[in-house]
């Protein structure tokens, strides 16, 4: 989930937390907090849906801004609940007595918030634990600025009765609140003076029917609303671990009673096999780093052979990419889509142009501009505003169609090029151009498969620090239901960031499922290894 520049935040799922906490020692001196999984219930599908539009709806708000220590008495280890591949939460406390919350641990934004008992107006704080200052010892208040007014010869003091004010976007509504300070207590680690944020207003489906009361954001503090310090970076500043790295094992089991689990301070080496490859953050805010290609099957689909920037998030549930690209996914697999009227009238119109455009060498980013669709930046195709009418026939205009004309001859020149660099004949590329138009990704962000072909989908790798990461079908698909009544999703996802930021892939919970992943704060990197 994420923050005003902010989450794909993931499928979150209807009904209460219904988990029974177990805290018990272990042979390697880490203290475990064990957490048991709700079943899934069918009935739960339609909270599927709803969250499913509202990871990607989040996500394009968010992201449209900007050692082995497993013996270690200084790692910290928060089991993590795993609710149907979607969402993976653990529990915190805050305040003293410690007063307990399940919390999504999120490597994409950077604030911790939980309901706070003044939240009066909302229906989803009635549903959720809340966080009541008066019953803690260690409360403090966080007074925006102290402000002197005159009156008469009189200085008065004016002081905010609450803390400052604070505000974090997501995608189809927002939280907002007040900050306070208070202790937070993480495993066995407790975290002093821990500025957070106190929500009195939920206003959005997702935190409705969510299965967690709140937020722990794990990325950097360049990105905290509020210019609040992280909780992540408080414990390093205490003291609290020995190594400033994190690592998350998602189990991606749902049948298994252990959902997963982050360690602090460290990893566990339980949980992975080989060695990690290492890549370095190359934008501090998110854990951001360099991806090359995307492999379909066994063939390159070139769109990152030049480079895209990738972002590890724990709190987004499935796998994020450009348009373009999902789309040839999309048909690779059969996935469900929607018919763009515009990407058919473009291959219709200017397919052979293109082609030929392609023929003669010209760059693939000035096609588009050459043709009258785009203009060129420099770097990229942007919209010329150009209008068009799309269906004639019943005298409908579709208005300035500029960003789309645009994007779907960008995305032509993509499939079309591809193609030819198979040596596949010039009717074969422009056939597959228009199935493709056909396979465009669900607004909602959700595109439905056929579970009987699932075994037969091609693998899918993304080639990270010159080494390819693989993905089995059977693990970027999501299956809702068992036997007749089973549905199949697609963990691909349509995010379109432009340059300079983009093209951006989101690797959320379908990577990090397969992937173990370590966060080190102190080499600035992230690490992948298969999980164990």
């Amino acid at each position: 989930m994420g923050v005003n520049l902010n989450a794909i935040g993931g499928f979150v799922l209807l009904s209460f937390l219904l988990f029974a906490v177990v805290l018990s020692d272990s042979n390697d001196g880490l203290l475990r907090i064990g957490l048991k999984k709700v079943k899934f219930d069918k009935n739960n599908r339609i909270a599927a849906r709803l969250d499913s539009q509202e990871a990607l709806r989040a996500s394009i708000r968010k992201y449209n801004l900007l050692g082995n220590l497993g013996e270690s008495e200084d790692t910290d280890i928060v089991a993590l609940k795993n609710y149907f591949d979607a969402q993976y939460y653990g529990e915190i406390g805050v305040g003293t007595p410690p007063q307990k919350f399940t919390v999504i641990f999120d490597t994409g934004s950077s604030n911790l918030w939980v309901p706070s008992s003044k939240c009066y107006l909302s229906v989803a704080c009635y549903f959720h634990s809340k966080y009541n200052s008066g019953k803690s010892s260690s409360y403090k208040k966080n007074v925006l600025s102290r402000m002197f007014r005159s009156v008469g010869n009189m200085e008065m003091l004016h002081v905010n009765y609450l803390g400052k004010s604070a505000e974090i976007q997501y995608g189809s509504g927002s939280i907002s609140g007040f900050f306070s300070i208070d202790a937070v207590e993480v495993g066995n680690l407790v975290v002093k003076d821990q500025e957070f944020i106190e929500a009195t207003k939920e206003p959005s489906i997702t935190f409705l029917v969510g299965k967690f009361d709140g937020i722990l954001g794990l990325g950097f503090k360049e990105i905290a609303v509020g210019g609040a310090v992280p909780v992540w970076d408080n414990m390093i500043k205490q003291g609290l671990i020995k190594e400033p790295v994190f690592s998350f094992w998602l189990n991606r089991n749902a049948d298994d009673e252990e959902g997963g689990e982050i360690v602090f301070g460290g990893m566990d080496p339980n949980h992975y096999k080989g060695k990690h490859t290492y890549v370095p953050v190359t934008q501090k805010g998110y854990w951001q780093f360099d991806m090359g290609d995307v492999i379909l099957g066994d063939k390159s689909t070139g769109y990152c052979a030049g480079g895209c920037a990738a972002i590890a998030d724990s709190g987004t549930s499935l796998l994020a990419g450009p348009t373009a690209i999902i789309t040839m996914i999309n048909h690779a697999i059969g996935a469900s889509g929607v018919v763009s009227q515009q990407c058919k009238a473009v291959v219709s119109q200017y397919g052979e142009v293109i082609m030929d455009l392609l023929l003669s060498e010209v760059q693939p980013k000035k096609i588009c501009s050459q043709i009258g669709l785009c203009t060129f930046d420099g770097t990229r195709g942007i919209s010329m505003g150009i209008q068009s009418v799309v269906d004639k026939g019943n005298d409908k205009s579709s208005g300035v169609l500029g960003d789309a004309m645009c994007s779907a001859c960008e995305m032509a020149v993509f499939w079309m090029r591809s193609q030819l660099q198979q040596n596949q004949t010039q009717d074969h590329v422009l056939d597959y151009a228009n199935q493709l138009c056909e396979r465009v990704p669900n607004p909602t962000g959700q595109s439905a498969v056929d579970c009987g072909s699932v075994l037969s989908m091609p693998i899918i790798a993304f080639t990270i620090g010159g080494k390819e990461f693989e993905l089995a079908p059977e693990e970027y698909i999501l299956k809702v239901g068992q036997g007749s009544a089973a549905q199949c999703i697609s963990g691909f996802t349509a995010l379109d960031i432009p340059p300079p930021r983009g093209p951006l892939w989101i690797l959320g919970d379908v990577f990090m499922g397969r992937y173990h992943t370590v966060f080190d704060s102190g080499k600035l990197r992230v690490g992948f290894a298969e999980a164990a």
